[in-house]
């Protein structure tokens, strides 16, 4: 009897071709598809696999739970990588995985594939989690075996084999670049985006149009927050109420990406050592976080804010290289979660040419006091009281000694 191994498998060029390379070997494959929002034909990919020879393919439905127990929670944290990139593949590779552990364990499989480069970061957020939910087992990696490496240099020899044996790849010889698509982002890297200074072609993005061709018409909305966590956002000028997480996130999505929000083109530090360059479409996440942002600064006292933020960092670097199930991050994150009780209110906003533009916020909880902040009339603040103040901070910073 052949021996079974549950590949991650999204039926793009490496999968594809690592599904045909283990059947070859003797593997009986059965496919694991986690829906996190990439815009496919699942049936489409589930019949492609089982034509390359899959004994089964598993789809699984994990949208609701990727936006309420992966994205909310970081873009809670701001976790922002290197200061830019919202970490969208990062949320989504630890929930694959451990969806394909659950369903390796259902079938009594302990052989668990991946197509992950041994060049990037997936590899490691893939295998932590299998070895931390399955630690005896056998992890195939072909981008890290010899075997593998001595057929395929590259694209250009994945697709040579795709040809060979009739797989349909959307990937060509001319546009090679990788995509990676879920609900949070669209990521793209390799190929002709490998030389930092190339531009990418307008024709690649899929998520957003260019701020250049976003319409003239801003878009108003308000986006509605109970304990830092969107529950609902409203078009100011149409009245369309869009309740509930995924529902709200793909309103989100479709709207900044008509108004041309959310794209990024980095340089970043993979984990394992080199730089990679890498373009992202991210609209509702943004958006979403220009707008916790913004009534955190409302509703949270400013000391908290301060640590907060300077957790933001570490939390999104441990996502980023593959930690989102470590005891670190549990701790850092529930730091987090601490702070977001009082995180309650309306945020008002405007889209327009690639810009999330803040007009306004209001919460139950505000800190904000119009009558002692207030520059037209005296209030409950004595100004008077500001010279001592002055003067004690002062005196760390006098040059000569005070007499």
């Amino acid at each position: 009897m052949s021996k079974q191994v549950m590949l991650a498998y999204s039926g793009g060029l490496d999968t594809s071709v690592i599904l045909k390379w283990l059947i070859e070997r003797g593997y009986e494959v059965l496919c694991f598809v986690a829906n996190v929002g990439q815009e496919e034909d699942f049936k489409a990919v589930e019949q492609k696999a089982l034509r390359i020879g899959a004994k089964q393919v598993i789809v699984e439905d994990c949208r609701k739970e990727f936006v309420e127990k992966y994205i909310f929670p970081s873009l809670q944290a701001h976790a922002v990588y290197e200061g830019r990139y919202l970490l969208g593949t990062s949320l989504a590779r630890p929930l694959i995985a451990e969806k394909l552990v659950q369903a390796a364990k259902k079938e009594n499989i302990s052989v668990l594939a991946h197509g992950a480069t041994g060049k990037g970061n997936d590899q490691v957020r893939f295998e932590l989690v299998f070895l931390q939910l399955m630690p005896h087992a056998e992890i195939i990696a072909p981008w890290k075996d010899p075997e593998f490496l001595s057929q395929f240099q590259g694209r250009p020899d994945l697709l040579s084999y795709a040809a060979k044996h009739a797989i349909p790849v959307t990937s060509t010889i001319e546009k090679p670049y990788s995509i990676d698509e879920n609900l949070m982002h669209t990521s793209f890297e390799g190929g002709l985006l490998e030389d930092p200074s190339h531009a990418p072609p307008e024709t690649m993005y899929k998520k957003t149009v260019s701020p250049f061709d976003a319409p003239d018409q801003p878009l108003k909305l308000t986006i509605e927050f109970e304990q830092g966590i969107p529950i609902r956002v409203i078009d100011r000028i149409s009245g369309q109420i869009v309740p509930g997480s995924l529902a709200l996130f793909q309103a989100l999505n479709h709207a900044g990406g008509r108004h041309g929000i959310g794209r990024v083109d980095i340089v970043e530090n993979r984990f394992v050592g080199m730089r990679s360059r890498g373009v992202y479409e991210t609209p509702a996440g943004t958006i979403l976080l220009q707008a916790h942002r913004d009534l955190e600064l409302l509703t949270l006292d400013r000391e908290v804010i301060l640590l907060k933020e300077s957790l933001a960092p570490k939390i999104a670097q441990l996502i980023y290289n593959g930690f989102w199930f470590s005891p670190e991050k549990e701790m850092l994150m529930g730091a987090v979660q601490s702070t977001q009780k009082d995180v309650t209110g309306t945020v008002f906003l405007t889209l327009y040419k690639g810009n999330v533009i803040i007009e306004g916020r209001t919460s139950p909880q505000s800190l904000y006091r119009l009558d002692i902040a207030s520059m037209n009339h005296a209030g409950r603040y004595d100004q008077t009281d500001a010279k001592g103040f002055i003067k004690i901070n002062a005196l760390r910073l006098m040059k000569k000694e005070v007499v």
